[in-house]
């Protein structure tokens, strides 16, 4: 054999690349995916601070039929965890006037720029009527009341319990709502007769003339 033949003969055996060759290579392409991956994800966008609302706070006590001015409060929202409290405090003193969270049995209804709020105590009914500034302020004060009174785990664990209990908060302060309407016309009826009573003795009293000296 030849040293030709053998350089041949080895060139073709051996493991050595060739460098042009391997720079001939086509390179790998790198997917956006792949970059998308290694980019840090953003932190949460922080929770919405809940604005403080300005109101005039009302209450109605069990088996009264008048409010009575309580003064000047300041709504606040209380977070813990997945729960919230909605608190109304005094604006002079700070101090807690009263407080609405997922242990409340209440109904909030708009009245124009009102939140009337009956909350059912047993059989008796006691009732918060909480002004606002404006339109906006009273849908965001009522939208306030409703999430932080939703009784999210009494839905989840048994829906047949929590609308039997929305039922029967309804029906409470239905017949409250009617046994007022009921004591309002009899204190009409009573003050239209000694109204009349009245006008009639002293009727009377002119036909018979001026008293004898």
């Amino acid at each position: 054999m030849s040293e030709m033949e053998i350089d041949d003969t080895m060139g073709m055996g051996s493991g050595i690349s060739d460098p042009q060759a391997s720079q001939s290579l086509p390179s790998m392409p790198i997917l956006q995916s792949d970059i998308s991956n290694t980019q840090p994800t953003p932190p949460p966008a922080p929770r919405e601070t809940f604005r403080d609302i300005q109101v005039k706070v009302h209450i109605r006590r069990a088996d009264r039929d008048s409010w009575v001015y309580m003064g000047r409060g300041v709504v606040s929202q209380d977070i813990n965890g997945h729960s919230s409290r909605v608190v109304v405090r005094a604006v002079s003193t700070g101090k807690v006037i009263c407080v609405f969270n997922e242990g409340s049995e209440l109904q909030a209804e708009k009245r124009g720029n009102f939140v009337v709020i009956g909350c059912v105590e047993g059989s008796r009914v006691v009732s918060w009527s909480l002004n606002a500034l404006n339109n906006s302020e009273t849908l965001r004060l009522l939208a306030s009341i409703e999430l932080a009174c939703y009784k999210c785990k009494q839905v989840l664990a048994d829906p047949r319990h929590h609308s039997k209990s929305r039922r029967r908060i309804e029906r409470v302060i239905k017949d409250d709502r009617r046994r007022r309407h009921r004591r309002r016309k009899d204190q009409e009826a009573m003050i239209d007769a000694f109204s009349k009573q009245s006008i009639g003795a002293e009727a009377n009293a002119m036909e018979a003339g001026p008293p004898p000296f």
